[in-house]
């Protein structure tokens, strides 16, 4: 915007380095150009400033696809005025020559204008072709085709507009319709979702199985070793049995020839014993037999009286007394009783 300061008898005039301005005095021209800066007389000034700096239109177009469905456009058109002199003389960009502020509204006008433009060539681009086929074009691919057409458009030659550059948003059809355009394949990736659900579930199944089988291996190998233990501890029994008979079997033999050896060595001792005895029994009766009657009677009584219980009273009867003295007379002896009987 322009920026004017006031002076006695004389205006200044000062703009920016994106904006055209002209100035005419009675019909004449007196200054132009961008960023221009002069003094003037404000009473038979007229102003005009032109903006030649990048500007954007939005752009919404309904177009009728050849299937009879609507498909809203949505676009940005970046344009400039490239030939501001010429938009000048066929727009009305006056400024006041007090403040600088547009008399009307020039860019309103020039902004319908790129509109209409716009939506002419983008209709003439997109008409007649089906609604998919419209909902699946490539947003770079139009725009170039919009351009071309922007840039042979008379109406913004003859405003020395120039297209800078045109973009897109996504291309929508009437909801009911972009709902019934996105039920297959709101289905195909349902249907892509539910195999992919099948699949990760058949991979569980196939794991719980093949952790299953793991598990009934694990048993079997347990059960196979427990077998094995089991007669292992049997066979340990049985050699435990066997060594104990074994001990048993040695400690019985030892036992027995002990046994034996030590019956052996009584039977020989009590044959010793009794050898000796009867030696001594028969080198006893030897010396007896030298020796005279009446000792050997003395000698048995003085043994049988060892023998004898205790006596407290004896009582010898006259009977008694003869029979004995009867006896010692005629030479009588414990032997030869013996010998005798």
């Amino acid at each position: 915007m322009a920026t004017i300061t006031s002076y006695p008898f004389v205006t200044h005039l000062r703009t920016p380095a994106t904006s055209y301005v002209q100035h005419l005095a009675h019909g004449t021209l007196k200054h132009e150009g961008v960023g221009s800066s002069f003094w003037f007389r404000r009473l038979p000034a007229v102003l005009s400033e032109v903006p030649v700096d990048d500007r954007e239109q939005a752009v919404l177009v309904k177009v009728r696809a050849s299937d009879l469905q609507e498909v809203n456009v949505p676009g940005v058109v970046t344009y400039r005025i490239a030939q501001p002199a010429t938009a000048a003389a066929r727009v009305d960009f006056g400024i006041d020559a007090k403040g600088g502020a547009w008399l009307g509204r020039p860019l309103e006008v020039v902004g319908a204008t790129v509109h209409g433009a716009a939506a002419d060539a983008i209709t003439a681009a997109l008409t007649g072709r089906p609604l998919a086929e419209i909902l699946m074009s490539d947003p770079a691919d139009l725009a170039g085709r919009v351009i071309e057409r922007l840039t042979a458009d008379p109406r913004l030659a003859d405003l020395g507009i120039a297209v800078v550059a045109v973009r897109f948003d996504v291309l929508r059809a009437d909801p009911d319709v972009e709902r019934a355009l996105q039920l297959p394949s709101r289905e195909q990736i349902q249907q892509e979702a539910d195999k992919a659900t099948f699949e990760r579930r058949a991979v569980a199944v196939e794991r719980e199985a093949a952790i299953g089988e793991n598990e009934l291996t694990n048993q079997i190998d347990l059960a196979r070793r427990e077998e094995e233990l089991i007669a292992q501890r049997g066979a340990n029994r049985v050699r435990e049995a066997q060594d104990s008979a074994a001990a048993d079997r040695v400690t019985v033999t030892a036992e027995g020839e002990r046994t034996v050896a030590l019956a052996k060595a009584q039977a020989e001792a009590t044959e010793a014993v009794g050898a000796a005895e009867a030696e001594a029994e028969r080198a006893r009766l030897a010396a007896q037999g030298e020796v005279a009657p009446e000792v050997l009677m003395a000698l048995a009584l003085r043994e049988l009286a060892g023998n004898l219980p205790a006596i407290d009273q004896l009582v010898l009867t006259p009977d008694v007394v003869s029979s004995v003295l009867g006896r010692l007379a005629v030479g009588g002896s414990p032997t030869g009783q013996r010998e005798e009987a």
